[in-house]
């Protein structure tokens, strides 16, 4: 198993909330992730369309996976998301992390959301800042 698999595995194992998510890792490396998700019932809000909170949560857990995937732990410092079309029960979400820039401090994330249509439904930019704890001893 690859170093970033490694990382990105033990943080799904301690993560519940990406768990509740129902969050499926689909593809990962360094800077990179593909997931997965089902939106449920319980994720809609009163109008019946999924709770603008459940897409920030999905494209938050990409930015982390994809960002500590290198090995060091990173942490979001600035975060924002534009919600382009509504989320339904039952919808195929599909959370896409591109890394836009990286230093040694900083890196900035793309984060695509789409539908089981391939219709985007959200895009989310995140930064975060690069501690020099490493995950395991081994890495970098």
């Amino acid at each position: 198993m690859k170093n970033s698999q490694k990382v990105i595995h033990q943080m799904y194992k301690n993560d519940a909330f990406s768990q509740w998510l129902g969050i499926e890792i689909v593809d990962m490396k360094e800077g990179f992730c593909e997931l997965k998700m089902i939106v449920r019932e319980e994720m809609l809000n009163g109008f019946q369309i999924a709770h603008g909170g459940i897409a920030y949560s999905f494209a938050d857990s990409a930015l982390a996976f994809a960002s500590n995937a290198r090995g060091r732990k990173s942490l979001s410092v600035e975060t924002s998301i534009s919600h382009t079309v509504s989320v339904k029960d039952g919808d195929v979400l599909t959370a896409i992390t591109d890394e836009v820039s990286l230093s040694d401090k900083f890196g900035v994330y793309l984060v695509t959301i789409t539908n089981q249509k391939n219709q985007q439904v959200a895009i989310f930019k995140g930064t975060v800042y690069r501690t020099s704890k490493k995950w395991f001893s081994e890495i970098e």
